[in-house]
């Protein structure tokens, strides 16, 4: 059965590529137009993705035929797959029709979608979601998803690197928002995360202020979600392993609309990772995604930890947490600090009570929310495997690794952007060294992303003595951090200044291949682009082709 949706994001895509090809002289010249050409990556796409399972292959090549249009039999379909699709760097390599749409959209750019954005980017779109429909002809295995998935975060990448990922250019601002003060932990422990829905209020409350805020806010579609996972900074292996997820719901539902059998998806998380590490808004963001995806109906999150759950009497911890989870219901419960309602060797603690009753209504409610939980890596293992119940029903990790130091600095950047402060030159030379020294350190208390906040709040009351002192400082002085702003006392800024000038190395040259043949031409010879070379001379058209 066609899905004629997607049929139509198909032809609507190879219209556009037939539009830019005409438009460009030499492009239009060439043996192959950009159409066909793009056609044929499709189809490369396809027999990447494709997996032997003891069929016939005979709805794989149908689905070829049906949705690109060619006449293929079984026999020419193997025979192309294994001749052409098997290269170990297919993977790693975006397809040359891809890198000339990006040339129009980063020269004129006057050939775009209906809703104005940029070729490439719905192109890329296209390839996601054709491959997603292929896999799920036959079940999709672990290998077809995980190929599926890293390939499409490739092709993200490459329109990120060029600036055209973005539906409206702009990196969303979303990693600034990440620790807020009210994200702080409101008692002690380095390992507390926001509250915003576990305050002195009954879960009733929290869950009304919950939707109420969602109500208010506009809601966001799936791409601009998308949009924001992949903007955070770091987070590569979170973000794959997600990625694989959801594409894993999206075949299991166009299984289900065929009436076809549908794989048994267990969706209950294990979030491990030291406190700072992007847990809580990565958390916050899938109950979105999984909304748009139909997995829950409303798509909040209740964030608590022990004290949301535990009672300090007999009786009172079963009725607390049923209340939480059912302020969950429709959405995600997540719960920050897991371990901690396990304690071993203390028969009157009621944590146990409460996992109990939480396993219980996974099992009664197991359709209608999704629960997470958080927290340290070596203690959230030891907590999944002290009772059979929570091993059974936990068994998908996601691991947050710590953020490297120029991570923070990004971090840093975008944190300053949104409130409107900027480093000059020599303070921006000492906040990287900084940060690179915290990161590289890792002291006990790092906290990662939250030091970072920690940090700039230092930074502006800093600057903030510096700056009343002033005699009617202009903008750009209430903007900017000097040296003596962003300077810690346990790191003077005349030490790191001479680590990092010894420290400095030639900028290196980067390789970027950039094929200009047509399909069945040899391949080129890598071409050697500087860091800092303009992007247009990089993605440029084939001078002389002979597709």
């Amino acid at each position: 059965m066609v899905n004629y949706e997607i049929r139509s994001q198909v032809d609507a895509s190879l219209r556009l590529a037939e539009k830019i090809g005409e438009a460009d002289e030499k492009l239009s010249k060439s043996r192959m137009n950009l159409r066909d050409m793009l056609r044929y990556d499709y189809l490369m796409f396809l027999g990447f993705l494709f997996e032997s399972d003891g069929t016939t292959a005979l709805e794989e090549v149908k689905f070829v035929n049906d949705y690109l249009g060619f006449n293929m039999d079984v026999v020419k379909f193997i025979g192309f797959v294994y001749d052409k699709c098997r290269d170990k760097n297919f993977i790693n390599t975006p397809p040359k029709s891809l890198m000339y749409i990006m040339k129009s959209d980063l020269t004129d750019g006057n050939i775009k979608t209906m809703d104005g954005r940029p070729v490439s980017k719905f192109v890329v779109e296209t390839f996601n979601n054709l491959g997603a429909e292929f896999v799920s002809i036959n079940g999709s295995t672990t290998t077809e998803l995980a190929n599926l998935s890293n390939y499409t975060i490739m092709l993200n990448d490459f329109l990120k690197e060029y600036g055209l990922y973005y539906k409206d250019g702009n990196v969303p601002n979303v990693n600034s928002g990440m620790y807020t003060n009210k994200n702080k932990p409101a008692t002690g422990g380095a390992g507390s995360v926001a509250r915003a829905n576990a305050g002195q209020g009954s879960s009733n409350t929290q869950k009304k202020t919950d939707k109420d805020t969602k109500k208010e806010d506009k809601e966001k579609s799936l791409e601009e979600l998308y949009e924001e996972l992949n903007s955070l900074v770091g987070l590569k292996s979170v973000k794959q392993d997600l990625t694989n997820l959801i594409n894993l719901i999206k075949v299991k539902k166009i299984r289900e609309e065929r009436g076809m059998k549908q794989p048994d998806i267990n969706l209950h998380l294990v979030f491990s990772g030291n406190p700072g590490t992007g847990k809580t808004t990565v958390a916050r963001l899938l109950a979105k995604i999984y909304k748009q995806l139909g997995v829950v109906s409303e798509g909040q999150l209740i964030e608590v930890d022990r004290s949301n759950l535990v009672a300090g009497y007999v009786g009172q911890t079963a009725t607390k947490t049923m209340e939480v989870i059912d302020s969950a219901m429709g959405g995600i419960l997540f719960i920050d600090e897991a371990y901690t309602l396990i304690k071993e060797g203390d028969e009157k603690d009621f944590g146990q009570e409460a996992v109990d009753t939480l396993l219980k209504r996974m099992e009664d409610d197991r359709d209608n929310f999704i629960v997470i939980v958080a927290g340290y890596t070596e203690k959230m293992e030891k907590f999944v495997n002290s009772n059979p119940g929570l091993k059974s029903r936990f068994n998908k990790y996601i691991f947050f690794k710590d953020y490297t130091g120029k991570e923070l600095y990004k971090i840093f950047q975008s944190m300053c952007s949104k409130q409107e402060y900027e480093p000059d030159e020599e303070a921006a030379e000492y906040i990287q060294e900084y940060l690179t020294r915290r990161a590289e350190a890792h002291e006990d208390n790092f906290a990662n992303a939250r030091e970072v906040r920690n940090y700039i709040e230092r930074c502006i009351s800093r600057q903030a003595t510096r700056i009343v002192n002033m005699d009617k400082p202009d903008d750009k002085a209430v903007r900017t951090f000097t040296i003596a702003d962003v300077q810690e006392d346990k790191l003077p800024a005349d030490e790191i200044m001479k680590s990092s000038a010894a420290e400095e190395e030639p900028e290196e040259e980067e390789e970027i291949r950039i094929e200009t043949e047509a399909p069945a031409a040899e391949t080129e010879a890598p071409v050697k682009v500087a860091a800092n070379e303009d992007t247009t001379e990089v993605l440029k058209g084939p001078d002389n082709q002979n597709a």
